[in-house]
């Protein structure tokens, strides 16, 4: 083993931890999942299966990924990846631009309409795409054309679920429309 390897190892973080945490975590939310769908009762059953069906094999699924993780730390864990560089590093700002439209999006649709949130969402989601990508968020008539292609997607979504699908989604008028 040459001493230059033996340096790199012994800069890189030890993520272990972490990632014995995760799975840890992952079998203990798992847990409390199962118990809830423990007191669930099954007398209300759709299509063969009870109401309790979902929440178990998620539980399963959940138990099974803390499982693999913490293997995973016992193998040697992610110190065996190499540190990510560059654009794979990732971008916490753009992460938070994307959130911030989703979670904008599930708190505002009721309020002002399918359409204008999910406009909203599409905002803040691709200005979150352009600085993960390096380019700058833009200026003021990138945000309205953003806006605009925002509409243009949501407005025949819109339609397509209320029209089509006959499924009801929030609407910022009585008619629905908007």
């Amino acid at each position: 083993m040459s001493t230059e390897s033996l340096d790199a190892s012994e800069t890189r973080p030890d993520h272990r931890p972490g990632q014995l945490a995760m799975g840890v975590a992952a079998i203990v939310l798992a847990a409390v999942l199962a118990y809830g769908a423990a007191n669930i009762p099954s007398d209300a059953g759709y299509a063969g299966v009870g109401p309790d069906f979902l929440p178990w094999v998620v539980s399963a699924v959940m138990v099974i990924c803390g499982v693999m993780l913490i293997w995973e730390v016992r193998t040697g864990g992610y110190r065996n990846m190499e540190e990510p560089s560059g654009a794979a590093r990732g971008d916490w700002h753009a992460l938070a631009w994307v959130a911030a439209g989703i979670l904008g999006n599930a708190a505002l649709i009721t309020k002002i309409g399918f359409i204008l949130s999910c406009a909203l969402c599409f905002v803040l989601a691709v200005r979150g795409l352009r600085i993960s990508e390096g380019k700058p968020g833009g200026d003021a008539m990138q945000l309205v054309r953003d806006a605009v292609t925002g509409m243009l997607i949501s407005a025949p979504t819109y339609w397509l679920f209320t029209k089509f699908l006959a499924v009801n989604l929030p609407g910022l008028t009585s008619s629905g429309w908007i």
